[in-house]
């Protein structure tokens, strides 16, 4: 295992471990906390995966933006804990087998590397049995000499620049509505 395997374990846990949290806790400031730490998490996988841009995005649209106004709208409605209710336990059931059924999806699907699929659904020799052959699009693959800002960019000013403008205003409009609903309140 090398350091950047290593590295994605550690963001896959830590991911996985804060929206598990997230989605367990009583208190509606603390869930949105918990969504902040696994969206951080998820930046760091965008990271190892080269897509810093995405990378940043996501911390400032998604953690930075988008949970300001979770916070805005928790806050305002003055959500009180919700007490547990252990008693239904049949939901406990069907979400415990549901989690052993993808656990065991998880393990099964280890099995099938690449090589293994090239040789199962090809008709050349074994030794011409590698993943390009089979699936002609992963030769083909080359990343974009622009990055993948370019890539984003490209159709999001050019044939998406109505619906992205109207999505600002539409957040701006949320802003001014949830600073309104706050000084009726002082």
């Amino acid at each position: 295992m090398n350091a950047v395997t290593l590295v994605f374990w550690i963001f896959a846990s830590w991911a996985v471990a804060s929206a598990l949290l997230c989605i367990t806790r009583t208190n509606a400031v603390a869930s949105a906390l918990w969504l902040v730490s696994t969206m951080f998490a998820l930046a760091g996988i965008y990271v190892l995966l080269n897509a810093e841009f995405i990378a940043a995005i996501q911390v400032l649209v998604y953690a930075g933006a988008v949970m300001v106004l979770f916070l805005f709208v928790i806050m305002l409605l003055n959500i009180e804990a919700v007490p547990r209710e252990w008693k239904r336990w049949p939901a406990w059931l069907v979400a415990g087998g549901i989690a052993a059924f993808m656990g065991a999806e998880l393990v099964r699907l280890r099995a099938y590397s690449p090589e293994r699929l090239a040789r199962e659904f090809s008709t050349m020799p074994d030794s011409m049995a590698v993943p390009a052959y089979v699936f002609p699009s992963a030769a083909q693959a080359m990343p974009d000499p622009r990055g993948v800002v370019g890539r984003i960019a490209e159709p999001l000013f050019q044939g998406y620049l109505i619906p992205f403008e109207i999505t600002s205003v539409l957040l701006l409009a949320a802003v001014i509505g949830a600073v309104v609903l706050a000084k009726k309140r002082l």
